[in-house]
């Protein structure tokens, strides 16, 4: 840093693969500055695609990081464990978190990723015990919950629902997954590749029924749009997930159905960046604004709003 300058504090909104991309962005422009990741959940920067192998038995909690064991520290991060960022003050240029304490910034990156969507189903309050499937905590709850007579009930046949299943069919009696689509994985394969997949799944016991979901709950018992009932212990709603947007939206800036942002991760609103699953910009594969929520995808658009924050140049073109 040179004399007289001001040293930069650069704040990161979330912990996940984007944050790694923008913590490992910022230094590579700017390696004195300070860096503050707002974390909502407790653990270290994990490949959350891993989770579901975890649950099977494939991988330990030991090899799911995406990083080092020492990379906050090499890299100079200050990270606030279990604090939700509630408020972006950018005409005062700071955070404010949930225990109301304000932490100032000279460049922010949101990376707030997205949540699981909650469907108001009928009798939803009667059924004990419900879980999504989309962070570290779901996983250990599950694997808590669950014993070799467990009938799981899976809401979903996208990607996470099938992953959810991946990772229990060993450890329980049975899985149904439901899915109001007529045939698995539906946002990816088509009509000749899907049933190869779905009776692939169904080799390992797991029970489909598509073109039909759940009209409403009574306890443990699921009553179907088709009349059919299904029995279960255990239910996984996988329905999809929607990005977080509401700390841009509410502080005026531009959103679709992600925050959106230009080439270079830069929202509508100066000096505050995004990046993840919780934005939506230019894919020229597309030929307009999307959401692409893939990992690789995540990291890259990490990197490149941090060495933007930082002061560099770099432009993200999917």
């Amino acid at each position: 840093m040179k004399k007289g300058e001001i040293m930069k504090q650069y704040v990161i909104i979330g912990n996940g693969v984007a944050a790694a991309g923008c913590v490992e962005g910022i230094r590579s422009v700017d390696k004195e500055g300070k860096i503050v990741i707002v974390s909502k959940e407790k653990y270290p920067v994990y490949c959350r695609p891993l989770i579901s192998y975890y649950l099977e038995g494939k991988t330990g909690l030991d090899r799911i990081n995406y990083r080092p064991d020492d990379f906050y520290n090499a890299n100079n991060c200050g990270v606030l464990y279990g604090k939700t960022a509630e408020k972006i003050d950018h005409k005062e240029k700071q955070v404010v978190l949930s225990d109301n304490k304000a932490i100032p910034y000279t460049a922010l990156c949101v990376a707030a990723g997205s949540s699981p969507i909650a469907l108001p189903f009928e009798g939803i309050s009667t059924v004990s015990r419900k879980f999504n499937f989309t962070t570290l905590d779901d996983a250990l709850e599950l694997e808590k919950t669950v014993n070799g007579e467990s009938r799981v009930l899976i809401i979903g046949a996208g990607l996470i629902g099938l992953k959810c299943a991946e990772g229990l069919h060993k450890r329980v009696k049975s899985i149904t997954v439901c899915d109001m689509a007529d045939k698995v994985l539906p946002s990816i394969l088509d009509a000749e590749t899907a049933p190869t997949v779905q009776r692939h799944i169904e080799n390992s016991g797991i029970v489909f029924m598509l073109s039909d979901s759940v009209k409403r709950f009574e306890g443990g018992t699921a009553v179907m749009n088709s009349g059919k009932t299904v029995e279960f212990d255990v239910l996984v709603t996988a329905v999809g997930v929607r990005p977080n947007t509401s700390l841009i939206a509410e502080s005026g800036g531009a959103i679709g159905r992600g925050i959106t942002v230009d080439s270079k991760m830069q929202t509508s609103i100066e000096g505050i960046y995004a990046a993840g699953d919780c934005t939506e910009g230019y894919d020229i594969s597309y030929g307009a604004n999307r959401v692409l929520a893939l990992l690789p995808n995540a990291y890259m658009q990490g990197y490149t709003a941090g060495v933007n924050m930082a002061g560099g140049e770099r432009v993200f073109d999917k």
